[in-house]
């Protein structure tokens, strides 16, 4: 608001002061531009019809999708999330059914669901074993390097898959002795299939 008994002339741009003054700086009264106030009222008007079409406001009752409004178009980032993810889940189920019925040899000698299972493999070894062993597998100090040909309990397929299956000292019959804890618990089988194959390649 203006100070209309303090407004003046501003003797070296000659626009009008609000009458404000601050250490001596005084605030000129100078307008935003009109095409500002357009840009305004046309944005405005773009959230009120953003908002009636698609879902703008969190509801307490949980009404709509999500608990929120829905939107005349009925499209949500929910609904749009769910159904690319039907896809990914539609295009991983036949290499899935494939992997689970297929053996070791099965899987190498098929290229498409050879890269299938390194690319899992990759995610679990990722997941679970670069924590010790380094992202790129070359190891750290106290656990193995997987990079090289020196494998401490030998370097083929199965012999791998026990390691990951059993662990080292976990108890089991089947378990080996040093660091490494036993997986058969927190992967499942095809995912430790293709950690080894990953470990392997």
């Amino acid at each position: 608001m203006s100070d209309e008994k303090n407004k003046e002339i501003d003797k070296h741009s000659g626009v009008e002061t609000t009458g404000h003054e601050w250490d001596g700086i005084k605030e000129l009264n100078n307008p935003a531009p009109r095409w500002w106030l357009w840009v305004f009222f046309v944005c405005v008007i773009w959230s009120i019809g953003y908002w009636v079409l698609y879902p703008a406001w969190p509801t307490i009752s949980g009404e709509g999708e999500r608990g929120g409004t829905a939107g005349t178009k009925e499209w949500t980032q929910y609904k749009k999330l769910e159904e690319e993810q039907a896809e990914i889940r539609a295009r991983k189920a036949k290499y899935l059914e494939r992997f689970h019925n297929a053996n070791f040899e099965e899987i190498a000698n098929d290229s498409a669901l050879y890269e299938f299972a390194l690319a899992g493999g990759k995610a679990a070894f990722k997941d679970n074993c670069a924590t010790c062993h380094g992202t790129g597998g070359a190891g750290s100090a106290g656990y193995p390097n997987l990079n090289d040909d020196d494998w401490i309990w030998g370097g083929n397929t199965e012999e791998i898959y026990q390691t990951l299956k059993y662990g080292i000292r976990s108890g089991h019959d089947d378990a080996r002795y040093s660091q490494m804890p036993a997986f058969k618990d927190v992967l499942t089988s095809a995912e430790i299939s293709q950690v080894a194959d990953y470990v392997l390649n």
